[in-house]
């Protein structure tokens, strides 16, 4: 695409609020942001397992406008990665600054002001799995993160979604650890937003309810 129609769709472009939802779920997962001008834009990057292929397209889908080349294959020796990424642009600098303390991932201290159903679904699909479909327990794999931010994750999962959530420590970090006393609840909050090539994550008897959600 020439320069200018680019520079003149990038400045009409405006993050929906789906998007920003579906964005600070990502982040608190797999995505990431990174800048080429000291801070002035950041563009999201999202690369996933080509076995997430069709996650993937549906992310893309979401920020289809934010978006010049499509998914793109990634090919080594050892992994086959499917990747996007969006346009260098000003509306992903307050993300940068909530969710980045110089080049390392953090958790904002005002997570709950931006966490929502939506956003838990997504981080869910990104870094969540269940324990073990018998005891229904929810693990968030988030080991990159400093203690602090994950008790903060916790007091907001515990707070502001009523779920019964706690430290679960490993070798190379620290996990949430969400109760089975609390699957019903998380079903709840995030089913909706499941995307159907994830639904391989939730134990199948928990799958009877019908729900619309957007694939």
């Amino acid at each position: 695409m020439h320069s200018r129609k680019i520079e003149r769709t990038k400045s009409s472009l405006k993050l929906s609020d789906e998007q920003r939802e579906v964005l600070v779920g990502l982040l608190l997962g797999d995505a990431h942001l990174e800048t080429q001008n000291d801070g002035k834009t950041y563009r999201a990057k999202f690369e996933y397992s080509i076995k997430h292929r069709l996650y993937a397209n549906h992310l893309y889908e979401i920020f289809r406008e934010w978006v010049l080349t499509p998914p793109q294959i990634k090919q080594d020796k050892t992994h086959n990665n499917i990747w996007f990424q969006t346009v260098s642009h000003g509306a992903f600098r307050f993300y940068a600054h909530q969710f980045y303390d110089g080049k390392n991932k953090c958790v904002p201290k005002l997570i709950h002001h931006y966490l929502t159903n939506k956003s838990v679904a997504y981080w869910f699909m990104d870094d969540g799995s269940i324990k073990s479909h018998e005891s229904k327990g929810v693990i968030f794999n988030t080991q990159y993160f400093v203690k602090r931010d994950v008790q903060r994750l916790i007091k907001c999962l515990q707070n502001y979604f009523d779920l019964e959530a706690s430290v679960r420590k490993q070798k190379d970090g620290l996990q949430i650890y969400i109760s089975g006393k609390s699957y019903e609840r998380f079903l709840e909050i995030v089913f909706p937003y499941v995307h159907t090539s994830m639904h391989y994550k939730i134990p199948v008897c928990r799958r009877s309810r019908q729900v619309d959600r957007k694939t």
